[in-house]
């Protein structure tokens, strides 16, 4: 193989397993599975939490919930972003027949849902959401045809705990929860949280149904501000490799990469990887990223390239073509993941994650 990706099923497990730790009989639990579960491998990670006990998985979009139901994943599947054809309408038939739950966004959209249904409210992300007034969400689910079953909104600052962003969001919510009580539509699932809130033990925005996506792969964001110490510790479960090609001594002075971008200070020894930035490499890595080599901390030199990135190899002569480097996970004690990837990279963890290819092949070990 010229690059692969190693996803630990166990380590899956486990952290969906220390979320559960942390909000205990608080809240049920939703693991988000979307995007091929950030890169992981939806139906074999959907599968995975299932056996641990998750009732609930979150996708995009239809596609990715009926690609999940034909794996014979059974769980109940909430699909937050988009629809394929216009299910809405009772005409695809593709809500029905899966068994997916929609997530609407519009009160329009609640007068033509024909399947129970989850409402957004916009409480400030300015993204999807309706952003209408108590009363007016009250009237339209009360004229529904359909039961609106939960309702939900979606942080924007979660992470900055010096704005008060989340506070007001929080605030935003709850008028809109406690005026469907009042009017005797209170709905079964109220959810507002991915990881952070809930690595973080802000109790007030659980609700009983929370949504973590990058707790499950190993990931928790850092905060800002006056945040309590996490509460929540998981792993990293996606370890990512490439092959080397080839392995050749440069003289000093010599140029590597497409525009000279390197320049051999000194005689030097290169390895050039089977992986570019089609393969999910950052090609902002040009000459400042790092792989493990034979248990090494070794530079990218010169520009990365669509198939091939090339390292200096000088510090790990044993290097052989055919050996494996480590693009991302740990090797003898040193590591890579990919919020220092991100750092260098000038992007965020999920990029990184959602960035390694489709062509890069998914292996999957206990």
């Amino acid at each position: 193989m010229r690059s692969w990706v190693e996803v630990s099923l166990s380590t899956i497990r486990q952290n969906y397993r220390a979320v559960r730790g942390v909000v205990g009989a608080a809240a049920e639990i939703m693991p988000v599975v979307k995007a091929d579960a950030y890169r992981h491998g939806a139906v074999e990670v959907s599968r995975a939490l299932e056996q641990e006990g998750a009732g609930w998985l979150a996708v995009s979009n239809v596609e990715e919930g009926v690609a999940l139901r034909e794996a014979g994943i059974g769980a109940r599947i909430l699909v937050m972003a988009d629809f394929l054809g216009d299910p809405l309408s009772g005409e695809s038939g593709w809500l029905q027949e899966y068994n997916l739950t929609p997530v609407i966004h519009s009160l329009n959209d609640v007068a033509a849902a024909r399947v129970p249904y989850h409402l957004k409210i916009d409480t400030g992300l300015g993204r999807l959401g309706t952003r209408a007034a108590p009363e007016d969400i009250v009237r339209a689910v009360a004229a529904g045809k359909a039961p609106m079953e939960g309702l939900m909104t979606h942080f924007a600052s979660a992470a900055n705990y010096a704005s008060p962003q989340t506070e007001e969001q929080i605030k935003k919510f709850e008028i809109v929860v406690r005026a469907l009580h009042a009017a005797g539509l209170a709905p079964r699932y109220i959810h507002s949280s991915a990881t952070i809130p809930v690595a973080y033990r802000r109790r007030p925005a659980w609700g009983n149904l929370v949504r973590p996506g990058h707790a499950i792969y190993g990931y928790v964001c850092p905060v800002r501000g006056p945040a309590p110490a996490a509460a929540l510790q998981v792993r990293p479960a996606l370890t990512w490799k490439a092959a080397v090609l080839a392995v050749k001594d440069l003289e000093a002075g010599a140029l590597i990469g497409y525009g000279g971008m390197h320049r051999a200070e000194r005689p030097m020894r290169i390895a050039v990887l089977a992986a570019g930035y089609a393969d999910g490499i950052p090609h902002r890595l040009s000459n400042k990223g790092s792989v493990i080599a034979k248990g090494k901390l070794a530079p990218i030199v010169g520009a990365v390239s669509m198939d091939l990135t090339t390292i200096d190899a000088t510090a790990c002569l044993e290097l052989r073509p055919g050996d494996a480097v480590t693009l991302l996970g740990s090797e003898d004690g040193v590591s890579i993941d990919a919020q220092q990837i991100a750092r260098q990279a000038g992007t965020i963890s999920y990029s990184v994650l959602c960035g390694i290819s489709a062509r890069v092949k998914r292996v999957f070990v206990e």
